[in-house]
């Protein structure tokens, strides 16, 4: 049709659109925000609906700008497929899901996951009829004992626990799992595929909130679950049902941040062992969790899975003595590292579990696995790490002054 013949209100609404197919290829993914995709022939368009043939017709569906995004991260986690999510939570109810765990079914999960996990798990799988069981994930012998009592359907752990940083065994844990037919899902938000690839070691799902180190730019939020390719086939069948998509505009500044990855978690590892052993000096604080550290108890574990010499960004610490007080006057004193609920980004941040990641569970529950009231969690930028630490010592000389 020609618009030059058409109304102007016609042509308001089609000037512009679909242009001739290009000859050319940009050199970055575009931005496709289309919510639908038109074929000329309706043979084509019925192969798409069918799976029949590669296409787009629907962003519940797929997109163009998503696969692309799913194709980089799938390639980086060295799996055979990608499904995107609006979030970190939203993929790791779809790992759950697509696991096959049903009411009536069990999950195991390591006690000191995520906080927003352990609810998801503790609570909402709890009032769907689908029991969950927390154990140690670092005492083999313990979980071992736990598989074989409960016989779970998954068994959900991560590569560094948030917030205490221990080193899951994944070989091992996916012996066990595998040994009474249940799938590993492995949560591998703190460690990025450039540190480990849980695929690699056994696992049956990787699992990131891309709102962290794989944006790592503090801008967007998303997910992504990476697994086998009858797995991600099930998988999309699941979220086209459940509707947890990641949107185009998020997909494109994911992917942005993947091309940066392995200099950023470069920078962020050696920032990070700087920032642990100055802390490990200092008197005002109790405790120091890093994998980098030969003291933490799974460093060996860390060695052999992990990157040669890289343990990621992540530092925990207990401030001796501290209790909720003083640990806010640490963290107000901090003039270069930002309090935010988040982590993974090119900034320095810090985080109080108990106020925020682990509110959800309760004090004596904190307690049990290790959260103290003086526990503060620091993702280490990569910023100048004698920058960081000068900043970490004004605050910690401020709090000792208070």
């Amino acid at each position: 049709m020609d618009l030059k013949r058409c109304s102007m209100h016609t042509q308001a609404v089609h000037a512009g659109e679909r242009p001739a197919r290009p000859d050319f290829t940009p050199v970055s993914a575009p931005i496709y925000p289309s919510v639908g995709y038109v074929y000329d022939d309706m043979e084509d368009l019925d192969g798409v609906f069918a799976g029949a043939r590669a296409g787009f017709v629907y962003p519940r569906y797929g997109s163009p700008t998503v696969a692309a995004l799913e194709a980089a991260v799938a390639t980086l986690e060295g799996g055979e497929g990608a499904v995107a999510t609006a979030s970190g939570m939203a993929a790791i109810h779809l790992a759950l899901l697509a696991a096959g765990v049903r009411p009536g079914d069990h999950v195991l999960a390591a006690q000191d996951v995520y906080g927003a996990t352990y609810a998801l798990l503790a609570n909402l799988c709890r009032s769907q009829g689908i029991a969950t069981s927390f154990v140690d994930a670092t005492d083999l012998m313990a979980t071992q004992e736990a598989v074989e009592a409960t016989r779970p359907r998954a068994v959900v752990v991560e590569t560094l626990s948030n917030p205490l940083l221990k080193v899951a065994d994944l070989p091992a844990l996916a012996a066990l799992a595998h040994g009474v037919g249940a799938a590993l899902i492995v949560d591998s938000s703190l460690t990025s595929p450039y540190l480990v690839q849980p695929l690699a070691w056994g696992a049956d799902y990787a699992v990131h909130s891309a709102t962290k180190y794989l944006g790592g730019h503090g801008d967007v939020m998303g997910g992504v679950v990476v697994a086998g390719a009858e797995r991600c086939a099930e998988m999309r069948e699941l979220i086209k049902l459940t509707g947890g998509n990641l949107g185009p505009m998020e997909a494109w500044l994911v992917l942005r941040g993947l091309k940066t990855l392995p200099l950023r978690m470069r920078q962020h590892s050696a920032n990070a062992l700087e920032v642990a052993q100055w802390l490990a000096g200092r008197g005002e604080v109790a405790h120091v969790n890093y994998p980098g550290l030969a003291t933490h108890p799974q460093h060996d574990v860390a060695r052999r899975l992990f990157r040669p010499g890289l343990y990621g960004g992540m530092v925990s610490f207990e401030l001796a003595g501290a209790g909720r007080e003083q640990v806010f006057r640490f963290m107000e004193a901090l003039q270069l590292c930002l309090p935010a609920t988040t982590l993974g980004d090119v900034y320095s941040l810090v985080l109080y579990p108990a106020m925020s990641s682990h509110r959800a569970l309760p004090a004596e529950e904190r307690a049990r696995i290790g959260i103290g009231d003086g526990l503060v969690r620091l993702s280490v930028g990569i910023e100048e790490a004698a920058d960081i630490v000068a900043d970490l010592e004004r605050a910690l000389d401020a709090a000792r002054d208070a």
